[in-house]
């Protein structure tokens, strides 16, 4: 049994945003959950160890995303080959909060005022152990939404902290996600459910003003 509150998606939707960024998670006062997708090697490695380990390799890159449809789309509902263990990471807000302040967009953002040109962001690049997208979100078929949804990309000491040190619970949501899978073509029907998530916003207004999140209420 999937230790983790869901709902119907046909009536979570009433309450998102329709469009603009936007962070939605499963969240409470103290944590968020995040979510990722590997092979079995890894995934399972992760999953029963409560860390990141084995085969994971740290040298790379490892993108984390808040948003569970957004994973599904890209693992294609855990049958993309490599992404078949889809694992939901609890992390601190805290931990969640660090990471977004240290975040730097993965291309040159016009509208940005911490950057006063391309140079002074790429030298941010370069120094920063996180990367932030948005991207289009996407409902449980793949269909492009009109609201944005992020992504966190980490590597570096933000990656070992991650791994290693940050992470409160692993859990393996391959069963949960096999489950759903026939349900997404009709989710209209109302039978596809899915983790409980809300919008997130970080406790500090700034980090909120400062990767892009737009207002909602």
């Amino acid at each position: 049994m999937l230790n983790l509150p869901i709902a119907s998606y046909r009536e979570q939707i009433k309450a998102w945003p329709q469009s603009g960024k936007h962070i939605l998670a499963h969240h409470d006062a103290e944590t968020i959950m995040v979510y990722q997708a590997y092979n079995p090697t890894i995934g399972n490695y992760a999953a029963r160890h409560g860390y990141f380990g084995g085969e994971f390799k740290y040298a790379r890159m490892s993108w984390i995303k808040p948003n569970f449809l957004w994973m599904m789309y890209r693992s294609a509902w855990g049958t993309a080959q490599g992404q078949e263990v889809v694992l939901g990471i609890r992390l601190r807000r805290t931990f969640f909060d660090a990471l977004l302040d240290q975040a730097v967009a993965s291309s040159f953002p016009r509208r940005d005022r911490r950057f006063q040109d391309q140079s002074e962001w790429q030298q941010a690049v370069q120094q920063s152990d996180v990367r932030i997208q948005w991207d289009p979100d996407h409902d449980p078929t793949g269909k492009k939404c009109e609201r944005r949804a992020v992504q966190l990309g980490l590597r570096g000491a933000a990656l070992e902290q991650y791994g290693k040190k940050e992470v409160l619970e692993i859990l393996d949501m391959s069963e949960f996600v096999a489950a759903q899978r026939p349900f997404a073509a009709t989710w209209d029907q109302g039978e596809l459910q899915m983790p409980v998530e809300q919008v997130y916003v970080p406790e500090d207004p700034q980090i909120a003003r400062q990767v892009g999140i737009d207002l909602f209420s």
